[in-house]
């Protein structure tokens, strides 16, 4: 079997590092590398360094011609697994090889200059799920995994129901902000109706699972299996479920199988072993073909991606796949990614894969978290109540003076796109909640902008100084059409106290300060993780599933990690590059 550039590359080097070693061993140390526990302590002598880099340059010479000569995809036998010790070559595991999108925070607008604020709607939680594994392995994440929205947006809030046949309510709430004694903080949410298991159309889905190599441990393949059979239990007589799997080429697994024949799609998943490359492209290009060989009219046709995302054989870049999930989404064919795996995970893939192809993100940790998702949220996961959803908020002059929105910079549009229903955005399922967070300086408050010198002197004041802003909603249906638009003001209002804010809004408050607090904090000021904390641990409510208890012993713990990080270690020692 030949194994990938990947796997070579490594083999190759140390085969060099053997010989730096047996030159070493000519004059060197006595010292055994048993003994130190690290065998590149045990230093060459000077005289003979000129011969030990001809032999390196001659390994990695080999290296590069047997890379070449060994491109071609592992067949599919290679799925066997290795055994212990031999399926990665020493180190490979040990190199950080997680990638994340860096983004700017949203700027600060002047109403006066920029007054509408226009964002797709993102119902995605994997950061946070994310954010939490990286808190609970000892590391500060990098800047690039927290997304505030889906930080914020991983929790339940008690939002109104549609009463007016919308697919969802609407609910606004003002209040200062915690952290800036001159701000306020607007909170907008929508929640969609929401629908049982039984309820739902019947399910078309294909599981297309990730076995390549670098899924053979035990957050890779042995999670995705757990979780899958989470999910077997739901289905009914009328679903149809396929098994697709990837690795140096694909291949299906199981062909479309009704949900009653759960002992059958149980053994198929069982049986499911990893090892060689990864051709994810492949995989995805036969998910999508067995999709449609089983497509229900009206129904539920949904792939669930599980994978690291570390794709290395066949089209691996990034645009190439995003644009290959754009083009299937016309096909009626959604797409879910399901995020696994450590050291080598490219969230940033799995977020805009999901984004591309109408479907969800969502970072599986846990077991806990797979029964979130695919159990307790399944009707949220798979059942579209409302696609193209766009947000946009119209702030009054007479009333504000500055703004910026909190996250969501990867999800902004244009004005002019609001209202074209060709640019796509974001899908909201059954029951799913969307929070949004505006910090706003209200007229006549220091906002962060210096005041300009030829201000338009003829301005007015708006007539509708009751109003604060004004909130649109555009969506359309799950079977297509013109998109349709709500409208609702928003009123001035009192904001109070913080603590007579309700629990949800202060607790969302909490998670959108850390989310800053994670990365620069340049907003938050002298507001502290502990004062977060503080924040939080208030603001748990009726914390039916320990979730936002489970969020303060986060804050917790990355006081404690940037203690240390500070104290003992030179900056970013903790974090990936």
């Amino acid at each position: 079997m030949s194994l990938p550039l990947h796997f070579l590359r490594p083999a190759a080097q140390g085969f060099a590092a053997g010989l730096l070693l047996t030159v070493a061993g000519c004059g060197g140390s006595s010292t055994p590398a048993s003994e130190t526990g690290n065998p590149a302590a045990v230093a060459p002598p000077a005289q003979n360094a000129p011969k030990t880099e001809a032999l390196v340059r001659e390994a990695v010479m080999a290296d590069t011609a047997m890379a070449k000569r060994s491109a071609r995809p592992a067949p599919l036998v290679a799925f066997a697994p290795t055994p212990a010790g031999e399926a990665y070559p020493q180190g490979y595991r040990d190199e950080q090889r997680e990638q994340y999108q860096a983004l700017a925070d949203n700027p600060i607008h002047s109403v006066a200059e920029a007054p509408v604020s226009t964002f797709s709607a993102d119902v995605d939680t994997g950061a946070y799920a994310n954010v939490r594994r990286l808190l609970n392995q000892g590391r500060l994440p990098p800047e690039g995994a927290v997304r505030l929205e889906e930080l914020v947006n991983y929790f339940p809030y008690d939002y109104a129901l549609p009463t007016d046949g919308s697919p969802f309510g609407v609910t606004t709430e003002l209040a200062p902000s915690p952290w800036n004694p001159h701000t306020r903080l607007l909170r907008i949410g929508i929640k969609a109706s929401d629908r049982t298991v039984a309820e739902l159309a019947p399910a078309n889905l294909v599981f297309l699972v990730d076995v390549s190599g670098s899924m053979d441990r035990r957050e890779g393949l042995p999670l995705v299996k757990s979780t899958l059979k989470l999910l077997v239990d739901q289905l009914r007589e009328q679903d149809r479920i396929s098994l697709v799997v990837y690795a140096g080429e694909s291949r299906v697994v199981l062909e479309p199988t009704s949900g009653r024949e759960k002992a059958k799609i149980r053994t198929a998943i069982d049986q499911l072993t990893a090892g060689g490359s990864t051709a994810g492209a492949s995989g995805i290009e036969l998910a999508y073909q067995m999709a449609q060989q089983a497509f229900i009219p009206k129904g539920i046709n949904r792939i669930l991606l599980s994978t690291d995302g570390d794709f290395n054989v066949g089209i691996s870049d990034f645009d190439s796949l995003k644009q290959m999930a754009v083009d299937k989404r016309k096909t009626g064919v959604s797409l879910t990614t399901l995020g696994f795996g450590v050291d080598n995970y490219n969230e940033h893939l799995m977020e805009q894969l999901a984004d591309a192809g109408d479907g969800n993100y969502a970072y599986i940790d846990n077991l806990r978290e797979a029964r979130k998702v695919l159990v307790d949220q399944l009707g949220s996961t798979l059942a579209v109540v409302a696609k193209n959803v766009k947000l946009q908020v119209e702030f009054n002059p007479a009333q504000v003076s500055e703004y910026r929105l909190l996250g969501y910079e990867n999800r902004a549009l244009k004005r002019e796109d609001f209202s074209n229903d060709k640019v796509d955005a974001g899908e909201i399922g059954a029951g799913h909640t969307v929070t949004a967070l505006y910090e706003i300086v209200p007229k006549g408050e220091k906002g962060w902008l210096e005041p300009l010198r030829y201000a338009n002197p003829g301005a007015e004041a708006s007539a509708k100084n009751g109003e604060l802003a004004m909130l649109r909603v555009r969506y359309q249906l799950p079977e297509g059409g013109n998109s349709r638009l709500i409208e609702r003001p928003i009123l001035k209002g009192e904001a109070g106290k913080l603590s007579a804010a309700s629990d949800d809004l202060r607790f969302a408050a909490a998670v959108a300060a850390f989310s800053q607090q994670l990365k620069d904090g340049r907003y938050t000021g002298d507001f502290s993780l502990k004062d977060t904390e503080a924040l939080a641990r208030g603001a748990r409510g009726d914390d039916q599933f320990g979730l936002r208890s489970e969020f303060v012993q986060l804050v917790e713990l990355a006081q404690s990690l940037r203690s240390s990080t500070a104290s003992n270690q030179p900056p970013n020692d903790n974090r990936i590059e």
